[in-house]
């Protein structure tokens, strides 16, 4: 990490507060995000730092994109390693591996995790014409390619993205800060897979194409 004496041209001061806070913000969630901290260890004047950021909720803002992105590209890595050929095998094998990558990325970067949704970008689009992005576009994706191959209907498509989202999401919740959070981790998968079970079923019936598909 950069110490107080090594000096910062004008131009690359932004970039170096905004590292410092993720950094910060990976061990102390949005809360530890304060201007004055970041500058600190940023080694610079907190003056310095409001020349960059008008509060500390422009600094949040960004270290919050910067975290939504990063559980983007976990949940993207993820189904990325799905290597089957069947497009309906391929699909529903994608869809589990989005929850358990969102998942993994709430209990390995709580921090972080928790700082991805204190920004709108967090949030989903309330209308049709907005933009879908981040983890919520990965989601509607996978969702859509269990559409493209007939193993969801339309009808079922209609919502499902925030009901497979609630899900997961509450899933994280419940084992990385609330009262699962001491569940034994070979307890905690096998709970993961049974929410997972509930979100199969619900969205296309029985889980007899997920029988030969690795756990």
């Amino acid at each position: 990490m950069p110490g107080p004496s090594q000096p910062y041209h004008h131009g690359n001061l932004r970039p170096v507060l905004v590292d410092t806070a993720v950094e910060l913000a990976r061990s102390t969630g949005p809360d530890g995000v304060v201007l004055r901290e970041v500058a600190r260890r940023a080694g610079v004047s907190h003056n310095a730092a409001y020349r960059h950021f008008a509060d500390r909720a422009a600094l949040l803002e960004e270290v919050s994109d910067r975290a939504y992105d990063d559980l983007e590209t976990a949940m993207r890595e993820r189904i990325a390693t799905v290597r089957e050929r069947d497009p309906r095998a391929r699909a529903v094998a994608r869809l589990r591996e989005t929850g358990r990558a969102y998942v993994a990325f709430a209990l390995a970067e709580p921090g972080l995790f928790a700082t991805a949704f204190t920004s709108p970008a967090g949030s989903p689009p309330h209308s049709a014409t907005e933009e879908l992005t981040g983890p919520y576009l990965v989601l509607n994706t996978v969702l859509d390619e269990l559409v493209d191959c007939g193993a969801l209907s339309p009808e079922l498509r209609q919502g499902a993205d925030v009901g497979c989202w609630a899900m997961v999401h509450g899933f994280a919740e419940l084992v990385g800060t609330g009262p699962l959070r001491q569940v034994p981790a070979e307890v905690r998968e096998v709970l993961l897979e049974s929410v997972l079970d509930l979100v199969h079923r619900g969205l296309l019936g029985d889980l007899g194409v997920i029988g030969s598909l690795p756990g």
